[in-house]
C-alpha cells in the first residue's frame, strides 16, 4: 500500500526557490519528523542537495519536496504551504494525521 501522497503548494515552491537561489543550491526542500515540541513531534525544514534513494518526492513547479520513510509514516497526505501574515511568514504543514498541535503549529501529536 503507498502513502498518501504529499502536497506542495505553488506558493511553498516559489519561497522555496527563492531561498535555495539565494544560497545557491538546488530547490529541494527536505521535510523530517523529529521528537520533540510541546506536542510530541516537530517538523524541520532543510535545504537538500538531492533526494536520498528511499525518499518520497513530491514535486511542484520544478521544486522538490523530499521525505525519508519514518517521517513519511507521521506526514502521509500532508500539504506544505508557504503563508504570509501579519503574525510573521513560514512555512506550514498541514497533517491530516495530526490529532493534536500546538498554538506555533510548529510541532504536532498522532
Amino acid at each position: 500500500m503507498n502513502p498518501a501522497p504529499l502536497i506542495l503548494t505553488p506558493s511553498a515552491a516559489h519561497r522555496i526557490a527563492l531561498i535555495a537561489s539565494k544560497q545557491a543550491r538546488p530547490a529541494i526542500l527536505r521535510l523530517a519528523v523529529e521528537g520533540g515540541g510541546c506536542s510530541g513531534f516537530q517538523y524541520k525544514f532543510d535545504l537538500a542537495d538531492a533526494p536520498e534513494g528511499d525518499d518520497t518526492v513530491s514535486e511542484t513547479d520544478g521544486v522538490k519536496l523530499v521525505v525519508d520513510p519514518v517521517s513519511l509514516d507521521l506526514i502521509a497526505g500532508s500539504t506544505v504551504d508557504f503563508v504570509e501574515s501579519l503574525g510573521g511568514a513560514a512555512f506550514k504543514v498541514e497533517n491530516p494525521q495530526a490529532a493534536a498541535g500546538c498554538g506555533c503549529g510548529a510541532s504536532f501529536g498522532i
